[in-house]
């Protein structure tokens, strides 16, 4: 190896992007290409009772109008996540009814955007209209069902005893607001039918292999018929894996017109239509001595769904990796609500999970006058508590350790409001990190050409986490050549599936892959480096050696748990006149395994704390109690962080690699960033105030 792993590697796709050579889903440019623009229902509850297509039909440029009356066939899948899945269970358009706000009930094909557009607001519907559940307070609760094949109710030993038992006690709500995904690139799909049966998707897709077996079932086709195309996404974070609504129509009407047809959704439609976290409410109840053991924990979630689809916001997921406890119990409950279905965002579940679990900590903290940091490390768990499994590489204590050494934590001063600058309260504040360690089976080819250099191609993708720098990096290392040398081909189902770029799994999923498959070409060119194979290569007259392998988990998951951690620390000012929070300094380290880019990996956390910031200070998405339409619905009325809130984030990494998870060490990191922040600012907000906040977002009028 020439030890490019684990260096700062400049990103592979930089350039494209920021010259605007990169390709994003609705740039292709396809001859013939027509325009759709979706009509939406302007109640939030109730049925169509008539629909009147004519002016819209009349108008200039109209190719077609889709409703319900007259959609195109579509099967449905089987929606089991691994043959094929779609975010919400119910098809388009495939009846009256209406069970949110911003559903689509309709599609006018144009021969430009702005005709398709203008006549969509040419069609008329009537409703029956009843009134909508949009508010968490009246919505009706049952015991959520199992997620991914696992109950989410727990318990282990006996929770009342336990907290009986104990000297100190504590029980606490802590809630947060419904979360927008706001993605830079907005969700877009170009359908291109070559005949009746052989159709490519340019769609922003995490995982392109999935979205081909889908759309293959959704149009009864094989899946070798469907290509999906997405060589870059512009940000997804959880809400671009799997075809939704829009895109399935999409679909149907190209193929009934047999014209390529793209639709792109406006800003406003994507706060209905495309997924976002749901709003929880989290009751912590823990149990404590005097020194500050625990012997009680019990996690209780209530998170929030649509109508046409289940999700559950798994915030337990999270409890029994954190803090040994002898007594634990475990409860999620679900409620439906006149809302677009909800779906994975950065970190679902443990994310939300930690913002509570992690503030208790500290309330506990307090309440025993014990050193957070202490408390954390005296009540650290060896093992799942839950599977039972002990943890393989945990390095969460060095974390917890070199973070407050960093930050100088030690210098902390014991009481809130203690602290002082330049007319403001000052704040630190600190919480944990964590998120699982996941991988899939992932396939990659690796070519050796006669000009010197390695192409790498998979199916698996990037979402802008990093992951043709990742794999251009691991494949130099492996073959002994430059970054520059290489030469990465990603997001085609051409290509061999490299699985799915979320749940933190594209790294340590593809990274044993390339160097399985990189080991493999030097074998088949009877060389020990790539050097070695271009000179055989150039001998033999051969235009390439080439080979695909995979790499896939076996049973190391009977044997071991495996979790990444991290540790946040921050200090906030606060001008309490205004209400006003700053953030000034901020420290995250990490244990992750084996970095294998650390310019990237450091940008991941970063980008994490970032969206965590946003969540804790600003990010909230009320809906109208009446029309169960969001009240913010673009990019200037829904409050994301910009780099006036953002201070310097210093990142640092501790721990070895995690040979135990696979063969290069590697886990993921683009989650474990944002788990804990919002939970170390508003640690840092008692601190700095003496007041104690658990619903989020930290807005203005709490501090006052």
């Amino acid at each position: 190896m020439n030890k490019v792993i684990g260096t700062a590697v400049n990103r592979k796709d930089g350039w494209a992007k920021v010259t605007g050579t990169a390709t994003y889903a609705a740039e292709h440019q396809i001859p013939g290409l027509v325009h759709g623009y979706l009509v939406t229902a302007s109640i939030a509850n109730g049925q169509i009772k008539s629909i009147d297509t004519s002016a819209a039909e009349k108008a200039i440029g109209v190719i077609d109008v889709f409703m319900h009356k007259n959609l195109p066939k579509v099967f449905t899948p089987a929606n089991d996540f691994m043959t094929s899945k779609i975010y919400e269970a119910r098809l388009p358009l495939s009846d009256d009814k209406i069970h949110y706000a911003g559903q689509i009930i309709g599609l006018v094909v144009a021969d430009t955007f702005e005709r398709a557009r203008d006549a969509a607001h040419l069609v008329k519907v009537e409703y029956i209209s009843q009134k909508p559940v949009v508010e968490a307070a009246k919505a009706t609760f049952k015991e959520a069902p199992p997620q991914f094949g696992q109950e989410l109710k727990f318990e282990k030993g006996n929770f009342a005893a336990g907290v009986a038992s104990a000297t100190t006690k504590l029980t606490a709500t802590y809630k947060t607001a419904t979360e927008m995904h706001a993605a830079m690139e907005p969700h877009a799909i170009i359908a291109h039918w070559q005949d009746a049966n052989s159709l490519t998707v340019y769609e922003p897709s995490q995982w392109v292999s999935a979205s081909q077996r889908t759309y293959a079932q959704l149009f009864g086709l094989p899946t070798e018929q469907v290509r999906v195309v997405t060589p870059f996404l512009g940000g997804a974070f959880g809400s671009k894996v799997f075809p939704w609504p829009h895109g399935i129509l999409c679909a149907a009407a190209a193929r009934e017109l047999q014209r390529p047809l793209r639709v792109v959704l406006s800003r406003r439609q994507m706060t209905a239509n495309t997924g976002h976290r749901s709003e929880t409410e989290q009751t912590i109840r823990l149990g404590a001595t005097t020194d500050g053991c625990l012997t009680a924990i019990a996690h209780e979630v209530k998170s929030y769904t649509s109508p046409v689809d289940v999700f559950t916001e798994g915030c337990t997921s999270v409890t029994p990796t954190m803090y040994t406890a002898p007594n634990l119990q475990l409860k999620q409950e679900l409620g439906v609500l006149n809302i677009g279905t909800p779906t994975f965002m950065r970190a679902p579940g443990e994310n939300p999970g930690m913002w509570a679990l992690e503030s208790a900590m500290d309330e506990l903290a307090w309440m025993l006058k014990i050193d957070p940091v202490e408390l954390r490390l005296k009540n650290q768990t060896k093992e799942h508590q839950r599977k039972g499994q002990p943890f393989s590489a945990k390095h969460f204590a060095d974390c917890l350790l070199l973070g407050a050494e960093q930050f100088g934590w030690k210098d902390r001063p014991k009481q809130p409001r203690s602290l002082t600058r330049d007319g403001k309260l000052v704040g630190w504040g600190m919480a944990a990190a964590t998120y699982p360690g996941l991988r899939a089976k992932a396939s990659v080819k690796v070519r050796l050409l006669a000009d010197g250099t390695a192409h790498v191609l998979t199916a698996g993708n990037d979402m802008g986490t990093g992951a043709y720098t990742v794999v251009a990096a691991t494949a130099a290392d492996a073959l002994g050549l430059s970054v520059q040398q290489i030469h990465v081909e990603l997001g085609d189902s051409l290509l061999p599936d490299g699985g799915m770029a979320g749940g933190s799994m594209m790294t340590a999923s593809l990274v044993p892959a390339v160097m399985s498959t990189c080991e493999q070409v030097l074998k088949t060119a009877n060389a020990k480096t790539a050097q070695e194979a271009f000179a055989t290569l150039n001998q033999s007259g051969r235009a390439a050696f080439e080979g695909t392998a995979s790499s896939a988990p076996s049973d190391e998951a009977k044997k071991w748990a495996f979790q990444s951690w991290g540790a946040h620390f921050c200090e906030i000012s606060i001008d309490e006149e205004i209400g006003r929070l700053q953030v000034t300094r901020w420290v995250s380290v990490m244990d992750i395994g084996r970095v294998i880019n650390s310019k990237t990996a450091a940008s991941q956390v970063r980008g994490g704390v970032i969206m965590g910031i946003g969540q804790a200070l600003m990010e909230e998405c009320h809906l109208d109690p009446n029309m169960g339409y969001p009240v913010v619905y673009d990019l200037a009325t829904y409050h994301v962080p910009a780099h006036a809130d953002i201070p310097r984030i210093q990142v640092a990494f501790v721990g070895e690699p995690d040979l135990n998870f696979n063969p290069a060490g590697v886990r993921g990191v683009g989650e474990i960033g944002i788990t804990g922040v919002s939970a170390a600012i508003a640690n840092a907000v008692y601190h700095a105030t003496g007041k104690r906040i658990r619903d989020l977002p930290i807005t203005p009028d709490k501090l006052l």
